[in-house]
């Protein structure tokens, strides 16, 4: 990098950098009512606020993606969920909250929205920060009970509004529950601690009337008004019998919530010795998931073609998998979250579901998960790879760049538009210009400034963060963890160091990492993972751990491995140079001997890339 780029990481911490020049990218999907909004707020040392940067960052509209989702959601059920999922920054959750989810919730459209990363205050935009360039894996995840209370609200004010318009009924409720569950002990159960006397052989669906009414007599009728907006409706609009009706709806719907907590709370021992032995069982997991797929299934019934039409946005889904799970009274959280999955599959797939879409800038569910729900096409996948660098440049000349300056723009940093949110800000801030005490910079600079941030702070503890799984496979290998079909003959990563010193460990981790991206530089850093039918590079430690940190993307269409960006690109490559520039003669001769007797070479997996 430059002598002005050099300067800058001296002068700045990293995260101050990324917090201040940088303003949150997710600062453009908080307000879903606005289409423009002012990039950032510069702060002086002694704490007075800067001026504005002088022009706002428009949303620019995708007509072609919009059309494609709105068609999937303007349907009241469907028979598969969607999976909306491409790399970062290319504005899947900006196009999602301001530019579709207002109009979702116009007229008879209802759209909850969930994002699981919510809850984590570091990486969050409602939290006056912004998401990570790399994977939600390099970050502290969130605690799953966390993840499951903000789907259950999100579920319960959505069936709240549907008994509000009287498309739900207790009848509905009471069927739907019978259907899955086996009602008569957890009735009685409550019956007879609301100290409320039945005959002994009194069906189901008496049982069932009875807990309602003795449920309305406990709880307060008050809070349910609120709930369900009897309030709102005053007292002449409504008869007795309607307000009665969707009392008892709304009372009905308490009751099945009960009977579900109430039969998970027998299964706590089943589920305690389940997560202690690593075991699996489908009816556990089921259980843990009852609820919210309850209230889904009651939103599908519910819908109604120009009166009540709802759908569900999980965003950040891969969340859901890694989350932090705090006691035994739940399944672990990657059961959690395919057991939620697959359920609204088989939901669809036989009764029809309303529209679900899944955000993801996880590669798992370009082309992963379809092969691990069993079947090719079981989501609909609508993959997003942002502008090409000709709509990029339609949308960003000269508003925001000169002729000149777009050249150097898409030669260095391609057209990911998050990097041109925050070139944009950096370029604009006269903070940059006091740091370099008024010098004469060129634009070069600023984009050379730019990718030093890149490079220090998220490409190279992305690349430690890989080291570190590479020197955890090592370790399962001496374990025999590691099953002896992933380690064939002639693989590169057949000889992991014997011992389990921490010396040669690090070093082989390295030399794995380095002859993988040296190999995928090679390839012009796109390798073809179904070119050839070389699905063994899923078995590449070394390509599996930069996946999972979130420096490589696998596209489901065409069918490679490659960066997240043109910009990432480019630092992963200066990444290999420091550290091939940092090596010593016996660590270099090593590096050496890997490439020319076990390296790897995928030249043939270059078939059709286009950048």
């Amino acid at each position: 990098g430059s002598s002005l780029a050099r300067e800058i990481l001296k002068r700045l911490n990293p995260r101050w950098f990324r917090l201040n020049i940088f303003p949150r990218f997710g600062s453009v999907h908080k307000p879903p009512h606005t289409h423009t909004h002012s990039l950032v707020e510069l702060k002086a040392k002694g704490g007075e606020s800067r001026e504005m940067v002088n022009k706002p960052w428009k949303i620019i509209p995708r007509p072609l993606l919009e059309t494609v989702l709105n068609n999937h959601v303007q349907r009241h059920r469907v028979p598969q969920p969607l999976i909306l999922h491409g790399p970062r920054g290319v504005g899947k959750t900006t196009l999602i909250l301001n530019r579709l989810l207002r109009d979702w919730n116009k007229g008879p459209h209802i759209a909850g929205y969930v994002d699981f990363a919510q809850s984590i205050t570091e990486h969050h935009p409602d939290h006056q920060q912004s998401y990570p360039w790399t994977s939600w894996t390099s970050v502290d995840p969130p605690l799953l009970s966390n993840c499951k209370t903000h789907l259950e609200n999100c579920l319960e004010s959505m069936t709240h509004k549907a008994i509000k318009l009287g498309t739900l009924s207790s009848q509905q409720i009471f069927t739907t529950m019978n259907k899955w569950h086996g009602l008569t002990t957890s009735l009685r159960r409550i019956l007879q601690g609301c100290k409320v006397a039945v005959p002994e052989k009194a069906s189901v669906s008496f049982l069932w009337e009875r807990a309602v009414y003795a449920l309305s007599v406990r709880r307060n009728a008050d809070e349910i008004d609120l709930l369900v907006g009897l309030d709102e409706k005053g007292g002449g609009s409504l008869s007795v019998e309607e307000a009665s009706y969707y009392r008892e709806t709304a009372f009905a719907l308490r009751l099945a919530k009960e009977v579900i907590k109430m039969q998970q709370g027998w299964r706590g021992n089943a589920i305690a010795h389940m997560n202690r032995t690593n075991g699996f069982s489908k009816t556990l997991a089921n259980s843990c998931t009852d609820w919210p797929l309850l209230m889904i299934e009651l939103l599908s019934q519910a819908a109604e073609i120009g009166f009540f039409q709802p759908k569900l946005v999980l965003n950040n889904i891969e969340i859901l998998k890694s989350a932090i799970q705090t006691d035994d009274s739940t399944v672990s959280a990657s059961m959690y979250h395919d057991n939620l999955v697959w359920r609204i599959i088989a939901l669809g797939a036989n009764e029809r579901c309303l529209p679900v879409l899944f955000v993801t800038s996880d590669s798992y569910y370009s082309y992963q998960a379809f092969v691990d729900f069993g079947f090719p096409d079981i989501f609909i996948s609508r993959e997003t790879f942002g502008w090409t660098p000709q709509e990029a440049k339609l949308h960003m000349v000269p508003d925001y760049f000169s002729a000149s300056e777009w050249t150097i723009v898409a030669d260095v940093l391609g057209a990911n538009s998050r990097h041109l949110f925050e070139l944009y800000a950096l370029k604009q801030s006269n903070h940059y210009q006091s740091l370099m005490g008024n010098k004469a910079g060129t634009f070069e600079d600023i984009v050379d400034a730019y990718l030093a941030y890149l490079q220090v702070v998220v490409v190279n503890p992305a690349m430690e963060k890989a080291l570190l799984r590479l020197q955890r496979y090592a370790a399962d290998v001496r374990k025999g963890s590691i099953p002896d079909e992933k380690l064939r003959f002639g693989a590169a990563w057949r000889h992991p160091p014997r011992s389990d010193d921490p010396t040669l460990c690090s070093e082989w981790a390295k030399i794995q990492l380095m002859d993988f991206v040296q190999a995928l530089v090679n390839t012009e850093l796109a390798v073809n993972y179904l070119g050839d039918y070389s699905l063994e590079i899923f078995e590449d430690p070394s390509a599996m751990a930069l996946v999972e940190v979130g420096i490589l993307y696998t596209q489901r269409d065409p069918s490679f491995f490659r960066p997240i960006s043109q910009g990432i690109k480019r630092c992963l490559v200066r990444w290999l140079i420091q550290e091939r520039m940092k090596m010593n003669y016996w660590s270099s001769t090593k590096y050496w001997w890997q490439r020319i007797i076990r390296g790897r070479y995928y030249k043939h997996l270059m078939l059709g890339y286009r950048t």
